[in-house]
């Protein structure tokens, strides 16, 4: 058995590749993560023990949407080091005219369970929650 040491790097993939550059571009710096590629339809950002790359679609599908019930993706979800955090990233959402999906609350997945889902300019789902001490492994 082995135990992994966190998630190394998701890649999306979206359909409008200048609204969703500019909002990644915000978006991840805001998270505290880090430019390390800007360039031919893709974007990366490093830090908080992930990385995370915005690509451009396929030819053809510039219209297609995101749909969290198909097969592949249902959200990706960040974790905060604070509760505060939560409410911070809500506050830079609305300011950048973000679609909130479910403004910050509290939840029952785990105590103490706190998070905001918002969705990219395709619709793709994120989702920024903060459990307090070790969650669920308490």
């Amino acid at each position: 058995m082995i135990e992994v040491n966190g998630l190394a790097h998701v890649i999306l993939t979206v359909s409008q590749w200048d609204k969703a550059r500019a909002f990644y571009a915000g978006l991840l710096p805001f998270l505290g993560m880090h430019k390390v590629y800007d360039g031919n339809n893709f974007l990366y950002h490093v830090g908080g023990r992930t990385a995370i790359g915005i690509q451009r679609c396929a030819e053809g599908l510039e219209n297609e949407r995101f749909n969290q019930n198909r097969i592949g993706l249902h959200h990706l979800c960040f974790r905060a080091r604070e509760r505060a955090d939560v409410d911070e990233l809500h506050d830079f959402l609305t300011s950048i005219g973000t679609t909130i999906v479910r403004a910050p609350r509290e939840d029952s997945w785990a105590p103490g369970y706190y998070s905001i889902l918002f969705e990219d300019p395709d619709g793709i789902r994120l989702e920024l929650n903060h459990v307090p001490g070790k969650g669920l492994l308490g």
